[in-house]
């Protein structure tokens, strides 16, 4: 077993981390291709100001929850940055990130590192029963929502695990295996599933260069689509 984890922290990474990076890459690639090189002198006249304004407004949606979705959306955003926070500066990542990318970052200790995983676990559950019992969320919903949702879970789930004997009902070898295959089945699925928005996220507010609408088009389309108190 200590084989098979050294192989999942080390050449196994690495593949999996570089199919991510290139996944990702790639649509970087081809959205701004779309967007600054095709259309070219198409955007000269593009309030640029208004649409980067709106773009980080999103960044901590309040002014955008509107009835029906305040739950899912406010569950959604802390699940978001605690994810990030985690998976990203978790002391123990910070090894990784230096022997494979050379970076040193900041890092965060193990109490908060439980802490943020604890609020992860919570919120998928609570987005996954926003999906089974909120009837908006049900209808948009896709089996692929539930398979990438715990996907998302396994690595958090058992990551908190193999740091807690006291209460893990597997042993450590095979927590630990579990949490590292699963974090690397993430990054090979994140660059062809809706995961993707790690990069696509700014892409996609920039919807209005896309479809080259009018100033404030966005909002009437999305007036039309979910009433008075939606906004874009």
């Amino acid at each position: 077993m200590e084989q098979w984890i050294e192989f999942a922290k080390g050449p196994l990474f690495a593949f999996t981390f570089l199919i991510m990076i290139l996944g990702l890459a790639r649509h970087f690639i081809i959205q701004f291709y779309s967007i600054f090189i095709s259309k070219g002198k198409q955007l000269k006249n593009v309030s640029w100001r208004k649409i980067f304004s709106d773009m980080f407004s999103w960044v901590v949606p309040v002014k955008h929850l509107i009835k029906g979705t305040r739950i899912f959306s406010t569950v959604s955003f802390i699940f978001h940055v605690a994810a990030i926070l985690v998976s990203v500066f978790f002391i123990d990542h910070i090894v990784l990130w230096q022997n494979y990318l050379g970076i040193d970052l900041p890092s965060i200790g193990r109490a908060l590192a439980d802490i943020l995983t604890l609020v992860v676990i919570g919120c998928i559950l609570v987005l996954i029963a926003c999906r089974i019992f909120v009837r908006r969320q049900r209808e948009m919903r896709r089996k692929s929502d539930y398979v990438l949702l715990i996907m998302v879970l396994l690595p958090f789930l058992f990551g908190f695990l193999a740091g807690h004997p006291a209460i893990n009902p597997f042993p450590w070898n095979t927590a630990m295996l579990i949490h590292i295959l699963s974090g690397e089945a993430l990054f090979v699925v994140i660059p062809f599933t809706k995961l993707s928005h790690i990069v696509l996220y700014f892409f996609d507010r920039l919807s209005v260069v896309h479809w080259q609408l009018k100033p404030g088009a966005g909002d009437k389309v999305a007036k039309a689509l979910f009433g008075e108190e939606a906004k874009v």
